[in-house]
């Protein structure tokens, strides 16, 4: 008896602190405690792109660095350029 008593006890402090950690995560989440908002970038000068143009030549072009060019262009997909598609070249990530 004793000892289906002392399991039982050891089930319910298992099962507090199971609850306990589970509401902190919730609240955490709602609270917005620990997480960081993305920024959305704001673009101020567009350019269409041309025929052989790239990810890279365009930064190249603009003196952009790489990291920069893909804060600004985060939709982007640098392998399906198409020609006439606008890419931002000047902005705030």
């Amino acid at each position: 008896m004793a000892k289906a008593n002392k399991i039982a006890t050891s089930l319910n402090v298992v099962l507090m602190l199971s609850l306990l950690i589970l509401v902190s995560i919730a609240e955490s989440r709602i609270l917005g405690v620990g997480t960081k908002a993305k920024s959305t970038p704001e673009c101020d000068t567009v350019v269409g792109v041309e025929s052989g143009d790239t990810c890279f030549d365009i930064a190249q072009k603009f003196q952009l660095t790489t990291d920069f060019f893909n804060s600004i262009n985060p939709n982007i997909d640098c392998h399906a350029l198409f020609v006439g598609q606008w890419v931002c070249v000047d902005g705030t990530a």
